[in-house]
């Protein structure tokens, strides 16, 4: 028997999103998408131009910040899935000598709404498992390439399965985020 492997490595991100974290999002509020535990948390915070902005410095502080629903939202949407899904798998016109971290590649504004961060957060996964599920056993064995930067060696698979991981450790991070706040009675679900 022949394991299909982009089918079988994007099945497990699939299952997650289906039966865990697409459905915790469910009834989530601006109040809570931007409720921040303690203080010093990283966020989104309104810029100069009324925009959010993302938080983060590099390098970052030891111990890393909290950060809120919003920030891990932002980061899955953006930059874990976004950025890489059109360096990859397009439209990057104009923007071809871009790697999967170049932010030129995510020139739409952040979500200032739960409801907004929701849509970019579905939209940036569905346009990642669209490309994921069109490479063939070939493609997702090769290397990444100049796209790749420093990882330029590494396999396509080996991109994806750290996307999965990234994807299901901060959507825990997020799922545990609405438990606190619901148990500290902000809100209901």
């Amino acid at each position: 028997m022949t394991v299909q492997w982009p089918e079988a490595i994007l099945g497990q991100l699939e299952f997650y999103w289906d039966f865990h974290l697409r459905p915790r999002l469910e009834g989530l509020t601006d109040d809570e998408y931007l409720w921040e535990p303690v203080d010093g948390c990283w966020s989104l915070r309104p810029g100069a131009d009324g925009a959010r902005e993302f938080e983060f410095t590099e390098p970052a502080p030891e111990p890393p910040p909290v950060t809120t629903i919003a920030w891990r939202m932002v980061h899955i949407g953006r930059e874990v899935l976004g950025v890489r899904a059109r360096a990859f798998f397009g439209p990057h016109e104009g923007l071809e000598d871009a790697n999967m971290w170049d932010l030129r590649l995510w020139p739409d504004p952040l979500p200032a709404t739960a409801a907004d961060a929701i849509a970019m957060l579905e939209d940036s996964y569905a346009h990642w498992c669209a490309g994921v599920r069109a490479l063939d056993a070939e493609a997702i064995e090769r290397p990444l390439g100049p796209k790749g930067a420093w990882f330029a060696e590494d396999s396509m698979a080996a991109l994806v399965l750290h996307l999965n991981r990234e994807v299901m450790a901060h959507g825990a991070e997020i799922c545990l985020l609405r438990d606190l706040y619901r148990a500290k009675g902000f809100g209901e679900r």
